[in-house]
């Protein structure tokens, strides 16, 4: 199992960097998408049921995010791994990011009609630069 040191979870938790999550289409193409990234417990992000992200998941576990510092892009973070879609938690946890990506108590965009998912990865790698000593 690959390991999410404390400094990288620091860089994730700490910066409202975005991450690009890539997770596989039915055809085993890559799908790429910009996500805000949670590092409290972990690192996953969130969406809400029925999405392209979501649906992949749930079909094929195997995902990757990469977060990269937008000031220095000589500093970076990269997990791969196996994903959980965890409905638990999944609306505070937006709330959570919208705090940290807009400055905003609550998720603005919500629809009454969504269900939130948080989608947890387990690292099996991990790969990084700007972290050493």
């Amino acid at each position: 199992m690959g390991e999410f040191t404390q400094d990288q979870q620091k860089f994730v938790s700490e910066n409202p960097f975005v991450g690009v999550a890539t997770t596989l289409r039915d055809d085993g193409s890559p799908h790429s998408t910009v996500v805000w990234v949670d590092a409290s417990d972990g690192i996953s992000f969130n969406t809400a049921r029925g999405r392209a992200k979501e649906r992949h998941v749930a079909r094929d576990p195997r995902v990757s995010l990469m977060v990269v510092d937008p000031e220095n892009t000589h500093r970076w973070v990269a997990v791969s791994g196996r994903a959980e879609l965890v409905d638990e938690g999944a609306d505070d946890q937006i709330d959570r990011l919208a705090k940290k990506y807009l400055g905003k108590d609550t998720y603005p965009w919500r629809s009454p009609t969504e269900r939130r998912v948080t989608v947890k990865i387990t690292p099996e790698q991990v790969d990084s630069t700007g972290f050493e000593g």
